[in-house]
């Protein structure tokens, strides 16, 4: 800021003087007191003059121009975005772990159901309470993985609980997960990928549409069905959904990504 001030001085310090000399040149022109056999000559240096105001307009100019730009950089080279990676117990290389946790949200049959997921920590904090269940509350529940009907290693973590970790990433703007994608689009970074879930069709509850990670963990002496909170995959319908390019009965990807 202290240099942007500066320069701005030092324009209007030299437009001053050059402005002065102008006026009185195009002055004394003006009303004859000049000669005029000195007059081309004037005249010609009344350009110059006109001339040496305007670089130094412009060279200020293409200072601040410079000075915002470096500012711009500076603050976006600062800046940071946070995301949940669903699923896993580990941050990407390249983030900087906030905390590792359960995934938790409320239960399948609920109607009052709360929609979004939670990561929630390992180590709560409690203020006030009474223990107890007492009616006019709503509740958290654990997550699992529903994925016998489908193959691989992902059918293997069927009813296991599901882990999720919170993650910082340095020098990003922004971060948006893409439905239908395994790769970040052009100028975006992938931070992972994974299978697209939400709770099943037919339950009560609402739920998201959620990115969990291709290979996920699973937590530890958690792998009995407990009936809360589910995760299935989601398959394409065709219909208003054009089919191609989406396939009826597919499932359906997705990818995390960031941007500068």
């Amino acid at each position: 800021m202290g240099t942007l001030i500066l320069l701005l001085l030092v324009a209007l310090t030299q437009a001053e003087t050059n402005t002065g000399s102008c006026k009185d040149m195009l002055q004394g022109y003006l009303t004859g007191q000049l000669s005029s056999s000195l007059g081309a000559y004037q005249v010609e240096a009344l350009r110059r003059e006109f001339k040496s105001f305007t670089d130094v307009i412009e060279k200020s100019m293409m200072e601040f121009k410079e000075h915002i730009k470096s500012e711009v950089k500076t603050h976006t080279g600062n800046s940071s975005v946070v995301y949940t990676r669903w699923g896993k117990k580990t941050c990407p290389p390249h983030a900087d772990l906030v905390y590792s946790g359960y995934t938790g949200g409320s239960h399948h049959s609920h109607k009052g159901a709360a929609v979004e997921p939670l990561c929630l920590p390992r180590n709560p904090e409690w203020g006030m309470y009474t223990d107890g269940y007492e009616g006019n509350k709503n509740y958290v529940y654990g997550a699992e993985y529903e994925t016998n009907s489908f193959k691989g290693y992902i059918q293997t973590i069927h009813d296991h609980d599901v882990p999720c970790v919170v993650c910082l990433v340095r020098q990003r703007t922004v971060v948006k997960m893409f439905p239908a994608r395994k790769t970040c689009f052009k100028g975006w970074t992938l931070e992972y990928h994974g299978y697209l879930m939400a709770g099943h069709y037919s339950h009560e509850a609402g739920t998201t549409f959620t990115c969990i990670d291709s290979h996920p963990d699973t937590l530890h002496g958690g792998s009995t069905s407990k009936d809360d909170k589910f995760f299935y995959l989601v398959e394409a319908t065709c219909g208003s959904l054009k089919c191609p390019p989406y396939v009826a009965g597919r499932e359906l990807v997705c990818a995390v990504c960031s941007k500068k």
